[in-house]
C-alpha cells in the first residue's frame, strides 16, 4: 500500500506536495468516498479521482541530457529562459535530478520517478560527480590539501572529500582548468568551494555522474537510459547509503 499523495504524483498528476493540497481541498477521491486524510494508503486497484476524473499511472521514463549553457533546470522559468525540460520530446511530466546553474553545461538526468531522483541527489547516497572546471587563477599546494580534506563553505558546513585532477595552467592567463570529484550535491557546491578558496569560476561542465557521462551528446541532445543503468544507478546509491550506517 502507498500514501495517496505518492500515488497522484507518480501519475504525472501534480508534485506530490501539491497533491496534499487537493487532498486537503477534498477534491480527491477513492472508490467514490472524498478523502481529506493525507495519510491515507490506498492499494493496487482502488480508483483514484482527481476532480472527477480517474487518474492512470504513468510510465516511468528515465533520460540522459548534455545540458547546454543558459538553460534553466525548471519546469518553466518566470523570465521566458529556455529549459532543459522543452528540449525533451515526451508526453510525461518530467523533471531533473537535480540541478545545474545556468552557465553550467554538462550531465543532468530527467525522469518522472521521484523516488529515484531522490535517490541519486540526496547527499547521504554518496554518488560520485566529476566537473571540469576553470578558475581565474593557479590552485596552491595549500588549496589542493584543502580540497582533499573538505572546505568550509559559506553556511559553515564542511564538505567531504573531494578529488581533482589537474588539466591545463596557463599562468599567461593566469587560470587554470581542473577535475574535481565530489559525492555530494549541495546547492551551488562547486562553486561555493572555489568562492572560499579566494577564486571565480569562468566555466563549469559536469562531465560525468557515476559511471554516465555525455561526450557522445552535443549539448541539448538527449538518450533514454537503459534499464541496468537505473538499476546500477539504484545499487550504487543503496551502496552509499549502507556505508554511512
Amino acid at each position: 500500500m502507498e500514501r495517496l499523495q505518492k500515488v497522484i504524483a507518480a501519475a504525472g498528476i501534480t508534485s506530490r506536495r501539491k497533491a496534499e493540497v487537493l487532498i486537503s481541498e477534498g477534491r480527491v477521491a477513492v472508490n467514490g468516498e472524498t478523502i481529506t486524510e493525507l495519510g491515507y494508503k490506498v492499494k493496487r486497484g482502488d480508483l483514484i479521482e482527481v476532480d472527477g476524473k480517474a487518474i492512470e499511472k504513468e510510465d516511468k521514463v528515465y533520460f540522459l541530457m548534455n545540458k547546454p549553457k543558459r538553460t534553466m533546470c525548471t519546469s518553466d522559468d518566470e523570465f521566458g529562459r529556455q529549459t532543459v525540460v522543452d528540449l525533451v520530446d515526451c508526453r510525461q511530466r518530467i523533471f531533473t535530478v537535480g540541478r545545474l546553474d545556468y552557465d553550467t553545461s554538462g550531465v543532468i538526468i530527467l525522469t518522472n520517478d521521484g523516488d529515484f531522483a531522490n535517490e541519486i541527489i540526496h547527499p547521504r547516497y554518496h554518488i560520485p560527480k566529476v566537473y571540469n572546471l576553470t578558475i581565474n587563477g593557479i590552485l596552491t599546494p595549500e588549496d589542493m590539501k584543502k580540497i582533499k580534506a573538505g572546505i568550509v563553505l559559506d553556511d559553515g558546513i564542511k564538505t567531504l572529500p573531494a578529488k581533482y585532477r589537474m588539466t591545463e595552467k596557463d599562468t599567461e592567463k593566469n587560470q587554470c582548468s581542473f577535475d574535481l570529484t565530489i559525492v555530494e550535491g549541495r546547492n551551488r557546491q562547486i562553486k561555493r568551494m572555489m568562492e572560499a578558496l579566494g577564486y571565480e569560476v569562468r566555466r563549469l561542465h559536469r562531465s560525468r555522474l557515476a559511471f554516465l557521462h555525455c561526450s557522445d551528446l552535443r549539448q541539448g541532445e538527449y538518450r533514454v537510459l537503459k534499464p541496468f543503468e537505473v538499476k546500477q544507478l539504484r545499487s550504487l546509491a543503496q551502496k552509499g547509503e549502507m556505508k554511512q550506517r
